[in-house]
């Protein structure tokens, strides 16, 4: 029996999804932990916390996903030790393709105590809010040369040079006349993302 077990901390594998969390807890000297679902909202967790006596003695891991790092800020908060890990890194073995809620939070939890997983490090709020930023700024600008090349590909089909240089915005009525799309057509076009509008027209102020 290892030092970590002779210390008394349990360790908790966390599977966590959208709407659900599946729990493995690894009681000291136990080798089979025990699996239970709750639900992912914040009074979920803060009532299965609850539940133990000595929270401090808890060590809780959970892969890093789409579901983001509001768990390990929600742990952290309530002074349990919380680690994000690495899903690259976590070690399979070979030939072991089964994957369902129940096994991962056992196979996190038991790793979670040898030691064979690499935790990654928790960004701050701000951070978050940052990358964030930066991430939905390179998805835009990723549609915009998307639909370009697709509305390129269309022009040349029907023998029209895009002239480089020339401002996309400002393409409407050319893209109209060359390929002499009716309105309905037109109108599909403008529904692309970073398709052309249709120019403003202004609206003069009467005297009166």
């Amino acid at each position: 029996m290892n030092s970590v077990t002779q210390r008394g901390l349990t360790f908790v594998g966390l599977d966590v999804h959208k709407d659900s969390i599946s729990a493995a807890i690894l009681r000291p000297r136990l080798e089979v932990p025990d699996v239970e679902k709750i639900s992912s909202d914040d009074e979920s967790v803060r009532r299965f916390i609850s539940r133990f006596k000595q929270p401090k003695q808890l060590r809780v891991c959970y892969e890093a996903g789409p579901t983001g790092f509001g768990v390990a800020r929600l742990l952290t908060a309530m002074n349990v030790s919380c680690e994000v890990v690495a899903p690259s890194l976590i070690p399979k073995a070979a030939g072991d393709r089964v994957k369902t809620d129940r096994r991962d939070a056992r196979r996190l939890a038991r790793l979670y105590r040898a030691g064979e997983l690499v935790p990654i490090r928790v960004p701050t709020l701000s951070e978050e809010a940052v990358r964030d930023l930066c991430r939905a700024r390179a998805d835009l600008v990723d549609d915009r040369k998307r639909a370009r090349q697709r509305l390129g590909a269309l022009l040349l089909r029907h023998g029209q040079i895009y002239r480089a240089g020339a401002a996309w915005t400002n393409l409407y009525e050319q893209w109209q006349a060359a390929l002499r799309f009716d309105e309905s057509a037109a109108g599909h076009l403008r529904s692309l993302p970073g398709g052309p509008r249709r120019p403003r027209r202004r609206v003069g102020r009467g005297r009166g």
